[in-house]
């Protein structure tokens, strides 16, 4: 099983329907049997994928050529025992967001994950609330 990480930015001028991704990337994930979660506010994704290293990568590229990411970034990529995310989920911080309430959540669909792993997700969230 591999898992990879990674963040962008949304690509200037673009605003982003985080509803329809969610229910696009269901589909498209559930087909090429990924799990993992995301991550997105207005300006930010932060995602992570696992399943066959082939499915994750080749989802990986499509992410890389959708227009509406810039700067794509790989956080870790690595081999794992077993699913860290049984099912695929997001969290999504709308404008006014409870930033406290969105962390609780982030912690509770990362809680099977590696320490790294949470880690990365609760420091993301933590600095996405400063910015």
């Amino acid at each position: 099983m591999f898992q990879l990480v990674y963040v962008s930015s949304v690509a200037s001028g673009r605003t982003i329907d985080v509803r329809e991704i969610l229910a696009v990337s269901r589909r498209n994930n559930r087909i090429a049997g990924l799990t993992g979660m995301l991550y997105a506010d207005s300006r930010r994704f932060l995602q992570v994928l696992e399943g066959d290293e082939r499915d994750v990568m080749a989802t990986f590229e499509r992410i890389k050529a959708d227009p509406r990411h810039r700067a794509v970034v790989v956080l870790s990529r690595r081999e794992i025992a077993e699913r860290e995310f049984g099912a695929w989920e997001m969290a999504h911080a709308e404008p006014g967001h409870d930033a406290d309430a969105l962390l609780a959540r982030v912690d509770a669909l990362a809680s099977g994950a590696s320490a790294a792993v949470r880690a990365t997700f609760a420091g993301f969230v933590e600095a996405r609330r400063a910015a």
